[in-house]
């Protein structure tokens, strides 16, 4: 299998472009193993870049990932992300803790605001330094955050240390590409994709299947390349069944035509105006 391209983050680290989610995950021990297992096999495949979240399965999913990095952390660039009402200068410490303890390792590589809440950025980005400071996460950055947003971020102090922003980014969903991603682009800020595959709702359209077939490939690993065909997105998406995560890792390996390329803007135009920042 082709290497998996990477994505360099402000603070000079390379990460994966295609990562593994974890939305979901945690929310029944009958699933625990399964989910492990599939988390496991991405790792194994290079899809080193784990994403997680308190919010998921109320920290559950947190526990997945742990012990899916069980005994292998320093492979993994870990991410979670913090609730925006615990998101005050001490609240974002008492969160990272407890996130820390739920996946059984002493620093997260990124440390996302899950999206903006009552608290002042100010204050949050205040936490998030304190963090790095002390070692216990590595580089921080925001999620669901449109242009005015990062913005006003942008102005704050220690504003320009974001290292990511994580939206809701695919073929169905190209509202970003108006405005937030050359903006982000030209600031060396990448885009982390969620739901690159609109958790499997554009997977029956005619065109996306018409042009997987004719790479003998399947829908979803087009749409996956097709955002790895983006500079600067780290695409993340989340299964928990093992053959579908080699499926995914397998979309580095496509090489779309510019003239599939133009067919997926047909079926599936770009913007041409601003939109609102969607989300799920």
């Amino acid at each position: 299998m082709a290497d998996i391209p990477t994505v360099l983050l402000p603070n000079g680290i390379s990460v994966p472009a295609l990562g593994l989610g974890t939305w979901n995950m945690g929310e029944h021990a009958s699933a625990a193993p399964i989910e492990v297992e599939s988390l496991k096999r991405g790792l194994d495949l290079g899809m080193t870049l784990l994403d997680t979240a308190e919010m998921y399965a109320e920290g559950g999913a947190e526990e997945i990932a742990g012990e899916a990095i069980a005994g292998r952390r320093d492979e993994v660039f870990l991410v979670s992300k913090v609730y925006p009402w615990n998101a005050s200068h001490q609240g974002v410490i008492d969160a990272c803790d407890r996130s820390l303890e739920r996946l059984t390792t002493d620093h997260l590589d990124l440390y996302l605001l899950h999206w903006r809440g009552e608290h002042p950025l100010e204050e949050t980005v205040a936490g998030f330094e304190e963090l790095r400071r002390a070692g216990k996460i590595g580089a921080w950055g925001v999620s669901n955050f449109d242009l005015d947003d990062m913005q006003e971020l942008l102005e704050l102090p220690d504003g320009r240390n974001c290292a990511a922003n994580q939206v809701l980014y695919n073929l169905s969903r190209r509202g970003i590409e108006y405005d937030l991603l050359p903006w982000c682009q030209e600031r060396g800020i990448p885009i982390m994709a969620y739901s690159p595959i609109e958790q499997g709702r554009i997977l029956r359209n005619p065109e996306l299947i018409r042009i997987a077939k004719a790479y003998q490939a399947t829908p979803a690993q087009v749409a996956l390349a097709f955002l790895l065909e983006r500079d600067g997105v780290i695409a993340i998406p989340k299964s928990a069944n093992p053959q579908r995560v080699e499926e995914n890792a397998q979309s580095v390996e496509l090489d779309l035509s510019d003239e599939d390329l133009d067919s997926l803007d047909d079926a599936f135009p770009p913007p041409q105006r601003k939109h609102p920042l969607e989300m799920i």
